[in-house]
């Protein structure tokens, strides 16, 4: 299992091979050959996965609600409390490189599918920008768009369901 390691801020940097001359760890290091760090920063903070979805048990269709898991602290799209979300949330899935590849829900524009996929950041991935501000800027985090999961019945779920965390981004 990988563990959650911010980058302080200082150690983020917009990479530009054509300057450098080098290709950044993601297009050129596999899933599992990442280090820790490398591993961690593919997460773009858009908090998408942190999104309760409903799966209907006769087709496998995944619906997308706005309802935020209680752990997700909505104003920054981060885990409150990453180290043990999965013992205060049982149902919350740890990303690998095998859960990547066969998870059918992970958003369109997430950093580990798009490496996965061979494909590459977006621009406004805080490893590309240098900035993690630019997910939210670029209207593609779940900021301002959840309602809190606390004190609200599963059966209510139904109502909060919402087509955008799984719609295309564009580049």
């Amino acid at each position: 299992m990988h563990q959650k390691v911010r980058l302080p801020e200082n150690r983020l940097h917009a990479v530009d091979s054509h300057e450098t001359g080098v290709e950044p760890f993601w297009k050129t290091t596999g899933l599992e050959e990442m280090t820790e760090q490398q591993w961690e920063s593919l997460c773009d903070g858009c908090g998408r996965c942190c999104l309760n979805k409903l799966e209907d048990w006769e087709t496998g269709e995944i619906a997308w609600t706005n309802v935020a898991c209680k752990l997700l602290d909505a104003k920054n799209c981060r885990c409150s409390d990453y180290d043990n979300r999965q013992d205060r949330v049982p149902d919350c899935l740890g990303l690998t490189p095998e859960t990547v590849r066969t998870l059918s829900w992970l958003p369109p524009s997430c950093g580990y599918r798009l490496v996965a996929e061979g494909r590459d950041l977006y621009w406004w991935h805080p490893l590309v920008s240098g900035d993690p501000e630019t997910v939210h800027l670029a209207g593609v985090s779940v900021r301002g768009r959840t309602v809190p999961e606390e004190g609200m019945e599963a059966e209510d779920f139904e109502d909060h369901i919402v087509d955008w965390p799984f719609e295309p981004v564009d580049a």
